[in-house]
């Protein structure tokens, strides 16, 4: 509280008899009449004579000092204006709630962290399984939230609480989980965080195909219905939700293209596709996340619905337009890059495809050839290009019915954009893949024999 200073001595104002003798008998005063006017008047009910007085007396002490304001200790002293007492209230309330909260906060915390007490937390492991949707941006605070309204957890709090010493939780990424009911806080980031915790993951990579492939060597590499049949798969409270890949396969025959979500600039040309190839190319590479529990074609549809916005990015159906192919053709031409070529490759590959279809020559790939083979080779041999069908590039002229395998966006803009360039042929001529360009023909046998040769192709 500042220090009160002491008041300065109150200036007596000085009487004009001061120093003459009182009279005994004093004077009656006498009422004088000055007609109708008062003789204040000109002064304003004494106010204007009162200031001019206080005027005087300024003028007398100008250079004295200015004495500072002190209580008046009258004892009838006005009392403060209403305004003044009620923000005086007001803060001394404030300041009265603010202590209680910190208090109360203190105390909170404090308990807390020794008596382990201030939310409730299931004990154990768990008891039945159920699955937990990650979503792109959800944080640890999100994720509580649905373990709690899942019942994985008593509280959001319990988890949260335990994931503040795991710092794992912060690098979990979107997808289906499995964790357990009724699991403690611990439990429950401990089970997040375990490296089978997360399913329905499908990675599908860029030149795959709808059917299983067998190699040369006798190893099988899985087509896109076995990739998404695995990623079907959980054991939830000991029923398996997996979607046999036959399944899959069959409602891809059966069902109408557009309405398992085929885009409409792909719908009719899939649509006429023969059995087991209606699906060819549109199931774009990249991670999908699949629930376990979707049927086959629930499953379909939201890997198609995806894709379709993969294949925007790429361009597709716009960016056809300025290619004189229809945006399904692009696709095509993009599966026959990306099986043909290594990226580097991607433009100059596409450069020969584009000019051996506007000179309406045979593409001759052994892609297509390869593509309706049981047991694909690099090299094709002469009876294998013999085969008749609507994919053998050898023997038919123009583009296949459908794309051969899922293409990149990468293959994608190779096809909508190719760069300029004279180029008729090419060969894989080195060990890393990268191919030997020619315009004529003769210097296209010398690359492939010299390739040949050395055991590259």
């Amino acid at each position: 509280m500042p220090e009160r200073r002491p008041r300065p001595p109150a200036r007596r104002r000085r009487s004009p008899n001061e120093g003459v003798p009182a009279d005994e008998n004093p004077t009656e005063v006498l009422g004088l009449d000055f007609g109708d006017r008062d003789y204040y008047d000109d002064y304003g009910d004494h106010g204007d004579y009162d200031d001019l007085l206080d005027e005087d007396i300024r003028d007398e002490d100008d250079d004295r000092a200015v004495p500072e304001y002190f209580e008046d200790e009258r004892e009838d002293r006005p009392e403060p204006s209403a305004p003044r007492k009620r923000r005086k209230r007001f803060l001394g309330w404030l300041a009265a709630l603010t202590v209680i909260v910190l208090l109360a906060g203190g105390a909170y915390y404090g308990a807390r962290e020794l008596l382990g007490f201030g939310f409730e937390d299931y004990e154990g492991t768990g008891e039945n399984d159920v699955l937990l949707h990650v979503e792109e941006g959800d944080s640890t605070r999100a994720i509580a939230t649905k373990l709690d309204e899942l019942d994985v957890v008593a509280s959001a709090e319990a988890f949260v609480d335990a994931s503040e010493d795991d710092q794992r939780v912060l690098s979990v990424q979107p997808g289906y989980y499995v964790l357990k009911t009724k699991m403690s806080g611990a439990s429950a980031v401990s089970g997040l965080v375990a490296p089978d915790a997360r399913v329905g993951q499908l990675q599908l990579r860029a030149g795959t195909q709808l059917d299983d492939i067998q190699q040369p060597d006798g190893s099988v590499t899985p087509g896109v219905f076995s990739l998404l049949s695995q990623a079907s798969c959980a054991d939830l409270n000991g029923t398996s939700t997996c979607i046999p890949a036959e399944e899959l396969r069959r409602v891809a025959d059966t069902t109408d293209p557009a309405q398992l979500g085929v885009p409409e600039w792909a719908a009719a040309d899939a649509a006429r596709a023969e059995p087991g190839r209606k699906l060819e190319g549109m199931i774009a590479p990249g991670v999908y996340d699949v629930k376990p529990g979707w049927d086959a074609t629930t499953l379909l549809g939201e890997v198609l619905k995806t894709s379709t916005l993969r294949m925007q990015a790429a361009g597709l159906p716009d960016a056809a337009g300025q290619t004189g192919y229809s945006p399904y053709q692009i696709l095509i031409i993009a599966s026959l890059i990306e099986r043909e070529a290594v990226e580097n490759d991607f433009g100059k590959v596409s450069r020969v495809l584009h000019n051996r279809l506007a000179e309406n020559m045979r593409l001759e790939l052994d892609s297509t050839v390869n593509y309706v083979l049981h047991q694909p080779e690099v090299r094709t041999n002469d009876a294998d290009r013999a085969r008749a069908g609507a994919y053998n590039t050898y023997r038919n002229r123009g583009l296949p019915p459908t794309p051969i395998s899922a293409p990149s966006l990468e293959a994608i803009t190779a096809a909508e954009e190719p760069p300029e360039g004279p180029w008729l042929y090419f060969v894989k001529c080195e060990t890393n893949g990268l191919s030997c360009f020619s315009v004529d023909y003769e210097e296209h046998l010398r690359n492939r024999d010299d390739a040949i040769a050395r055991g590259v192709f």
